[in-house]
């Protein structure tokens, strides 16, 4: 059984934020019913840790990793922020893709010297032009799967090339924990941000994965109760639901991403009835996110059309605030200012039904038109 803010629209947005199971949301609220910080020594702070610590657990389990590599975060956004400014002095140089999420891509505004290695029209990265400007780095981060495409990059590969520049590796792994297998072990990445509402988690919590043996800086200071690196009260029922969400993702992991991949092929064959779309997440992708463009038209224009037929779909990524501008990502991947402000994303996630799809492909043709009538007038 799963919940849902409006069970009468069709919501393509999970890539956004998924919305959470009842089993989660009872892991959560039988939580909550507790009480004591998991700081404290006495029993109710006693009890409290170890529902935190059985969590780390849980959650190290699922990724191939150790449970004391794992530290809670408030989500990807300060995972990734806490590996990028905890790994490179001020004066260190940092290497990002040109695909990033805003996280990761506005960490010039704290570091001087970032280097950004450029991706194909497929939006993979350009691993020589990556191998050349890490040489000498003292941290790299590339994104596993684009938030945005959902095109899968090799991690391995530029795992490989990072190291052999002498650099810490990282990736924001928020978008393929859940979707795709992780082990972390065998990854070689020396740091990896999650975040739990992207699979179905609660808002508020994430975690940053830190290889044994990976120096890192505290960003801020206070009591120091993760790992000595990120300060604050450990959010015990965000934690827990945390844990349980990763849990019932990874128990299903094979199937779902194979019937996620059904529902996505059925919106990329939409590419055959619209005249001009494209698909933008032709490479290897995950199964749960599409990118596609339909020139001639405003994308606020469509997803608005969309909005008003009950569908709930997204332009980009949903952590830049304001008003919607063409696609950095698109932009980075060649595309021109006009493709990249037609584009739109689709994400599917465990509550996403054949139903869904079934208006999705029904209004989408007929919302394009009427927006490219709108561009035309």
């Amino acid at each position: 059984m799963t919940t849902s803010i409006n069970v009468s629209r069709s919501y393509v947005d999970h890539a956004a934020s998924s919305p959470m199971s009842a089993s989660v949301i009872a892991v959560i609220a039988e939580t909550l019913a507790g009480y004591g910080n998991p700081s404290a020594l006495h029993g109710s702070g006693r009890g409290a840790r170890r529902i935190v610590e059985e969590a780390r657990e849980s959650l190290a389990a699922c990724l191939g990793a150790q449970p004391g590599e794992v530290v809670f975060t408030s989500g990807g956004t300060e995972a990734n922020n806490l590996a990028l400014l905890g790994a490179a002095d001020a004066d260190a140089p940092v290497v990002i893709s040109a695909i990033e999420h805003p996280s990761v891509a506005e960490i010039g505004r704290l570091r001087d010297r970032v280097a950004v290695a450029g991706v194909d029209a497929n939006g993979r990265l350009d691993l020589d032009d990556f191998a050349r400007l890490v040489d000498g780095a003292a941290i790299a981060s590339v994104m596993w799967v684009n938030n945005e495409t959902g095109v899968i990059q090799d991690v391995p590969a530029i795992v490989e090339r990072t190291h052999a520049g002498g650099a810490l590796a990282h990736s924001d792994g928020v978008q393929a924990f859940g979707h795709l297998p992780i082990d972390f072990a065998a990854t070689g990445l020396d740091l990896l941000s999650l975040s739990a509402h992207k699979l179905g988690g609660p808002v508020g919590v994430g975690a940053l994965v830190v290889r044994r043996g990976t120096r890192l800086r505290a960003s801020g200071f206070g009591g120091g109760q993760e790992a000595k690196l990120r300060s604050g009260t450990v959010p015990v029922a965000l934690v827990a639901g945390f844990a349980a969400a990763a849990q019932a993702a990874v128990d299903v992991l094979a199937a779902e991403a194979e019937r996620l991949e059904a529902l996505r092929a059925r919106v990329a064959a939409l590419t055959a009835v619209i005249d001009g779309a494209v698909d933008n997440s032709a490479e290897e992708h995950s199964p749960a996110i599409i990118n596609l463009t339909f020139p001639g038209t405003r994308a606020d224009d469509v997803l608005l059309l969309l909005d008003a037929a009950g569908i709930d779909a997204s332009t980009g990524s949903a952590c830049t605030a304001g008003m919607h501008q063409p696609s950095e990502v698109l932009l980075a991947m060649g595309r021109s200012r006009a493709e990249a402000g037609a584009s739109l994303r689709f994400s599917f996630g465990a509550t996403t039904t054949s139903a869904d799809v079934d208006r999705l492909v029904a209004v989408l043709p007929g919302a394009v038109q009427t927006a490219r009538r709108a561009v035309a007038t």
